[in-house]
Order: C-alpha cells, then sequence, then structure tokens
C-alpha cells in the first residue's frame, strides 16, 4: 500500500486549517453570552449558511469515506442514498416539517416530543439520540484515524485524540455557531479537494464509458448481470441479482421511506441547522437549499468508488489496489485514501487530506453540539437541574462538550469491526430514527395519537430492532456486532439489506403499536394541539423573498425523478 511523506506545502495547509479553525471558535468566544447564543446561533442565521450547514452536517465520514466505501461495495446503486435516500425527506421537512418545529419554539427535536406527546416520550428519545450521536461523532474520530494511520504513518490512537482535542476547543468555545461556519467552510473544501480527484480518476478509466466498461467486466466477474454496478433500478426485482443483496421492495421502503425520512425529519442534528435561521422562510428554505448541492454529490464522492472497484478488480488497475483486511475481504474504507494517495501530487494532496480532515472533524463537530444541546435541555435541564440559570446551562453544556468528545473516542474503537462505516451508521439509524419516524407521522398528522402510544410504540419499535439484529447475520460474518447474538434463524446477502429491513421492522411495529394504544387511552384536547398537529396548524404565509419552497420542491423532485429514471 502506498505509503504517504508530506511535502512542506501539505504540512501547512493541514496546519492553516487548523489554526483558522480554532481561530473561529476563539473568535466566536466573545459572541457567545447566553445558552441561546451557544445552542442555537441566537436563531440568525441566513437561509443560505444554514443551508449549507443542513448538508454539511450530513458530510461527515459517513458521508465522504462511507459513500466512497458503499460505491466501491455496492457500485452506483449506493446513488440511492441521495436520489431516493434523501432528496425527496428534505424536501418534505421544508415544506412540512419545519413549521411546527420552529413556529413550536422547541429548542430540540425531543421537546418537540413533549409539547405534542408527554415527558416520557421526550425522555426516551433524548437517551436514545444522545447515544447515537456518540457512535457517528466515534465513526468519524475512526475515520480519521484510519486515514492518518494508514497514509502518513501516525500512530492511530494519538490521531484520535488530536482531532478530538481540536473539536473540543472550538465547539467548547463558539458552541453551535462555530460548528455551523466549519460546516460551511467544509463544504467548499470538499467540492475543491474532490473534483481533481474524480477528474484524474476518470482519465485513467477512459472517461465514463471506460468506467462504465470496466465495471460491467467486473459484476461479470462477480456473478452478476452486466450493467449491475452502474444502474439504479434494473437489478432489484431479486435481492441475488446485485452486489447490495436487497430487492426493490425493502430498497424503497426501507432506505427511500423508513431510513430516510427517519433520518431527515426527525434527527435533531440536521433539524439544529435549520432551526438556527432567521425567520419560518429562511427554516423552510434551509433544507431545500441543500437538496441542490445533495443532487450532484453522488458524481463527488461515489464516482471515486466506482474507480476504485474497476482499478482493483478489472482489467489492469494501473498499479491501483485495495487493501485487504485480516480476513481477506476488501477493505473498503480505504478507497479514498487510496485515492489520495495513488493521483495527487505535493499540494494537491495537502489540499485533498484537508478536506477530508474537514469532513471528519465536522461530522464529529455536528454531533457533539446536537449531543450537548440534547442533553443539557432534555436530560439536565428536565430531570437533573430544572429551572437553573441561563448563565448555568451554558456551563453544562460546554462541560457536557467534554464528556461527549471523551465517549465519541471510545465510539470509534466499535467502528473497527466493520469494513464499510456506512454500514454501521445505517445500522445504529435503524435503531434510533426508523421508530421515531413512526412516532412523529403519527403524531404531526393524526391528532388522535396519545402520549401513551407514542412511548410504548418507541420503545417497542426499538426493541423490535434490536430482536431483529439479535435474530439475524449478513452472510459470511459471525455473531457479534453485525448481528446473530441471539441465535441466527436467517440471514442476509449484505450487512445493508440488513439494515433496511431491520428499519422497517422498527418502523412498521412502533406505528402499530401506537396507533392501536393511542385508540384504547385518552388523546389531548384540540386547544393544546395548536401549532403541533398538521390539521390544527395554520399554514405558514411566505415572506414574499424568492419562490415559493412548494414550488421549489416540485422542481427539485422532478430533477431527481428524471437521475433515477436516466440512470435507471
Amino acid at each position: 500500500m502506498d505509503r504517504l511523506v508530506l511535502a512542506p506545502i501539505d504540512y501547512s495547509i493541514l496546519l492553516t486549517y487548523t489554526l483558522f479553525v480554532l481561530g473561529i471558535g476563539w473568535i466566536l468566544k466573545e459572541k457567545t453570552k447566553t445558552s441561546e447564543d451557544f445552542f442555537h446561533s441566537g436563531h440568525g442565521m441566513p437561509a443560505w449558511i444554514a443551508g449549507l450547514a443542513f448538508l454539511s452536517a450530513n458530510l461527515g465520514a459517513q458521508e465522504v469515506m462511507g459513500m466512497a466505501a458503499s460505491g466501491a461495495k455496492y457500485g452506483l446503486m449506493t446513488s440511492h442514498f441521495y436520489w431516493a435516500g434523501a432528496v425527496p425527506a428534505m424536501l418534505f421537512v421544508g415544506v412540512f416539517m419545519m413549521p411546527f418545529y420552529y413556529g413550536s419554539k422547541a429548542r430540540s427535536v425531543p421537546e418537540y416530543l413533549r409539547l405534542r406527546f408527554d415527558e416520557k416520550t421526550r425522555g426516551l428519545n433524548a437517551i436514545s439520540f444522545a447515544a447515537m450521536t456518540v457512535f457517528s461523532s466515534g465513526v468519524s474520530l475512526y475515520a480519521l484515524g484510519l486515514l492518518l494511520s494508514a497514509l502518513l504513518g501516525w500512530n492511530f490512537d494519538a490521531s484520535i485524540l488530536v482531532a478530538a482535542a481540536i473539536v473540543l476547543v472550538y465547539v467548547f468555545f463558539g458552541g453551535l455557531t462555530s460548528a455551523i461556519y466549519n460546516e460551511v467552510l467544509q463544504f467548499f473544501l470538499i467540492v475543491a479537494g474532490f473534483l481533481p480527484l474524480v477528474i484524474a480518476g476518470l482519465q485513467d478509466v477512459g472517461g465514463w464509458g471506460g468506467l462504465v466498461q470496466r465495471l460491467n467486466a467486473v459484476a461479470v466477474k462477480q456473478g452478476f448481470a452486466a450493467g449491475t454496478y452502474t444502474q439504479l433500478w434494473r437489478h432489484t426485482g431479486d435481492a441475488s441479482q446485485n452486489p447490495m443483496g436487497i430487492e426493490w421492495i425493502g430498497l424503497g421502503m426501507g432506505l427511500g421511506f423508513v431510513l430516510s425520512f427517519g433520518y431527515w425529519c426527525t434527527d435533531f442534528l440536521v433539524v439544529q441547522r435549520a432551526m438556527a435561521a432567521e425567520s419560518m422562510d429562511a427554516a423552510r428554505r434551509t433544507p431545500l437549499i441543500a437538496a441542490f448541492p445533495k443532487m450532484i454529490f453522488p458524481f463527488l464522492v461515489i464516482v471515486p468508488g466506482l474507480i476504485a472497484i474497476a482499478l482493483t478488480l478489472g482489467d489492469g488497475g494501473g498499479g491501483f489496489k485495495l487493501p485487504a483486511k485480516a480476513d481477506g475481504t476488501l477493505n473498503y474504507d480505504m478507497t479514498i485514501p487510496m485515492m489520495l494517495a495513488h493521483y495527487f501530487p505535493p499540494g494537491l494532496l495537502g489540499l485533498g487530506l484537508t478536506a477530508l480532515m474537514a469532513s471528519f472533524m465536522s461530522g464529529m463537530a455536528g454531533n457533539v453540539t446536537a449531543f450537548n444541546t440534547v442533553f443539557t435541555y432534555d436530560i439536565y435541564g428536565a430531570y437533573i437541574r430544572p429551572g437553573a440559570s441561563d448563565e448555568h446551562y451554558l456551563k453544562v453544556g460546554r462541560y457536557t462538550t467534554i464528556a461527549g468528545i471523551a465517549a465519541s473516542v471510545l465510539a470509534a474503537y466499535a467502528a473497527v469491526k466493520f469494513n464499510n462505516i456506512m454500514d454501521l451508521l445505517q445500522l445504529v439509524f435503524a435503531f434510533v430514527n426508523a421508530p421515531l419516524f413512526g412516532t412523529f407521522l403519527l403524531g404531526m398528522f393524526w391528532k388522535r395519537a396519545t402520549g401513551h402510544g407514542a412511548f410504548w410504540g418507541l420503545l417497542l419499535g426499538t426493541v423490535s430492532a434490536a430482536l431483529h439484529h439479535g435474530l439475524t447475520l449478513p452472510a459470511h460474518s459471525v455473531p457479534g456486532l453485525k448481528g446473530g447474538w441471539l441465535g441466527v434463524v436467517a440471514h442476509y446477502p449484505s450487512e445493508m439489506a440488513q439494515n433496511f429491513w431491520t428499519a422497517i421492522w422498527a418502523f412498521s411495529v412502533c406505528f402499530v403499536a401506537t396507533f392501536l394504544i393511542s385508540l384504547v387511552t385518552a388523546p389531548r384536547p384540540d386547544e393544546e394541539l395548536r401549532g403541533l398537529v398538521y390539521s390544527l396548524t395554520d399554514k405558514p404565509k411566505s415572506d414574499g423573498r424568492g419562490m415559493r419552497p412548494e414550488l421549489v420542491a416540485v422542481i427539485i423532485l422532478a430533477t431527481v425523478g428524471a437521475l433515477n429514471l436516466y440512470f435507471w
């Protein structure tokens, strides 16, 4: 495997970025005087900044390394995470859900659940969400440690600790505002760092046509039909026909509906960015602004994975080959690091590494800011020290940042068990976001849903996810973190297929249980639900600036539909 020796210019770029992000945190320290400033940026972010932050909060390790790894492992079908599994849900949250979040003045998603349902539902979601953010933050740390140790020979443990310390400094001082500004910077760094990588890789394989030809050969070699690695829906009639091991029902329901809407509509990590916007209209436009670049990101982060697998398993790789893990499987997580090592000269290499570091640390910071907000407001402020002063909660938020980063360091080592960090992240989302979406769907659009129904539905949905995961196992895996720890009654062709069906089970059980229990428990009166349920909420009026969010959503939906048809 290629081992890099950085030139002085590369170190200069890395050092400049590090000092810049630390400087942002230090400067914002003087402007972060209240808990509202620390946790919500004082609700003063313009729509375009909030929109890029909304997108970039999802541009951590799972987007940059995880999607490239999935591109190498599953082919162009990975684009489903964008064109079916992201954009439609982003439009939905902007058009339908932001009026509830922003209009209710809730400070977090768990707090909205308290306003809509009751305290116990809020507490359950707060605890599960806090755990999820720690895992997600840990994945970002693991990815960074893997990158620096594999490419530069730096110590894995030291790399994790240094990155954690940098994030700690700028979030501790600047809070959400510091994280948002760094997320916007990260967006432009990723575009600047990855576009040359895609161009160089495509030139190496003979352009898009050459890539398709090579991938067709790879598909046949792997026992699939030609076109399997470059088409979206054509080979989803049966799970055995594609490398993702999923049929169209599991793909459409598990990813396109449950995981997609469950993440983008209920995950406070991204919702927090929209809630920081300066007005209701700005909050509604935030996910719509983010949806435009989201549509083109497969060409930046998935195409490198396609090139990597075409060179590794195709006819002649020009010296490029993905490394194998100890168990003999390809280490897909090394796709982007290996591509950088193979294609980038000094200077450009420094820019590419800086883009990766920005994505990892920004992804970690996003999770940490969501964690400290939920812990401070929905756990500490609700159950440990209610009614304390604003200054006290500001201090708790800062100290919680330290605890969240320490827990993230521990979680980073769990990711070592997976050869694709995207598999691990989707598993976490299946446990947390999938059942939560069932709760939200009924809560926002059925006024008869009750607090008892929501609590028990959410709990049973999470338990059903654990049971399904504990009784199933991906092919060629051993019982443990990947499942089967209760005994194996069924195997799935891949980790991702198992994740999709875990999400379907969690959502379905939560939805049915919430519905049935709500029918036999007393609902809240209508006057208590105004602004919290769709039928009892005044429809938001536009401020007259720019196109209406509904029209923008229709245009984006038509575009993403065209992309699905083109690559069918």
